[in-house]
């Protein structure tokens, strides 16, 4: 069975490029993904990252639909504990009204305030060993609480809200941007109307990385769930198993819709896939120690890198579920990956130092796996 293939991008800043150039990157790999068949083009959310150039995904959407004809895009994940739920659908309604039919709304709970973790009362994580599901790899879990503590998180909410602004509950917001964007919204009977906004074709996604609040919302509101594999693994089946359980049939869909992340890196031969992938643990790792990645090294600059193992187990869940290799080598693990998980769909990111790499790689895999049915 071949379900239709997505990309998530992050306007990726390479060491020795500028984020302006990442942009135009970014524009140029939407078209090329365009004619190569993918169904979505999503764009992530990141903030006072180096090495990431989609800090304004709002922004970046909209120019991207101007920039292609047929592609779906959207979003991988708003920061839905930054903004309030009228500035999300005043957002993406104002641009589904000029690319209607075309836009995706991906919401998840990144921003939220998880007190058990900000207080630091969070218990650790199970010590739970790799194993392997009919093939597909969970690897051990990495442990998010412990980043909590660190100032970069205060610094994050010091910026992005507002002084004593405190983020509504995750399941809330979803419905308040539901009823915006269906018209239906009201408080103490006085209604809210948003232009652009009612009627729109926006489809509305839950994205999630766990079997926690945001599988349970966006089962239980019937609406597509993204299930992350390529952030955090271990926990992917739990995710889906969570949302099938907890969904009802909407008005949006029948039956659960899930889509599944992978990171993917895709060369001609498996050796040179490895050698354009080398650089991938090093900005990782800048990520779980500082939680801003860095820009994308070279490899030459990756091997300059002394590691420690503290290091190494830092990075090894992202690590050791990376498809790298040739197409067919990719396509049988993202194969794997889609039968294990029961995937609608599959998300596929990429990163290479090289554009026409990055570029290269996201068209052979197409290619390759379109063949699986031709």
């Amino acid at each position: 069975m071949t379900v239709p293939l997505s990309i998530l991008d992050l306007a990726p800043v390479k060491s020795g490029g500028t984020p302006g150039q990442a942009l135009h990157d970014t524009i140029d790999l939407a078209r090329r993904a365009e004619e190569f068949g993918y169904l979505r083009y999503w764009l992530a959310e990141h903030h006072l990252a180096p090495g990431v150039a989609s800090s304004a995904p709002q922004v970046l959407i909209a120019l991207v639909a101007a920039a292609t004809e047929r592609i779906r895009v959207g979003s991988g994940a708003v920061q839905t504990g930054h903004w309030t739920a009228l500035a999300i659908a005043e957002q993406f309604a104002t641009i589904d009204a000029l690319y209607p039919g075309r836009i995706d709304l991906g919401l998840g709970r990144s921003g939220q305030r998880r007190k058990e973790l900000y207080e630091g009362t969070a218990a650790p994580p199970p010590a739970e060993e790799p194993r392997i599901v009919d093939g597909l790899l969970l690897p051990r879990p990495f442990d998010f609480s412990i980043l909590a503590s660190s100032p970069v998180v205060r610094l994050f909410g010091s910026l992005l809200q507002q002084p004593g602004a405190e983020s509504p509950d995750f399941a809330e917001q979803v419905d308040a941007i539901s009823a915006l964007l269906d018209g239906s919204f009201a408080t103490e009977g006085v209604p809210a109307h948003v232009v652009p906004g009612e009627n729109s074709d926006l489809t509305v996604w839950i994205l999630g990385s766990s079997g926690g609040e945001s599988a349970r919302v966006a089962g239980e509101r019937g609406l597509p769930f993204a299930a992350n594999y390529h952030v955090a693994p271990s926990h992917v089946l739990e995710a889906v198993e969570a949302y099938r359980a907890a969904f009802k049939p909407s008005d949006v869909l029948s039956e659960p819709y899930v889509s599944v992340s992978a990171d993917v890196v895709v060369a001609p031969t498996d050796e040179e896939a490895r050698e354009l992938a080398a650089p991938y643990p090093v900005w990782v790792r800048s990520i779980r120690r500082e939680l801003r990645a860095i820009p994308y090294p070279t490899a030459e600059e990756a091997a300059a890198h002394v590691w420690t193992e503290e290091d190494r187990l830092l990075v090894a869940d992202r690590v050791d579920t990376q498809f790298v290799g040739s197409p067919a080598t990719v396509v049988e693990r993202l194969e794997t990956l889609r039968r294990v998980t029961g995937a609608d769909e599959l998300l596929v990111t990429t990163i290479t130092h090289g554009h026409e790499e990055r570029v290269r790689s996201y068209g052979l895999l197409a290619e390759a796996w379109n063949n699986l049915t031709a």
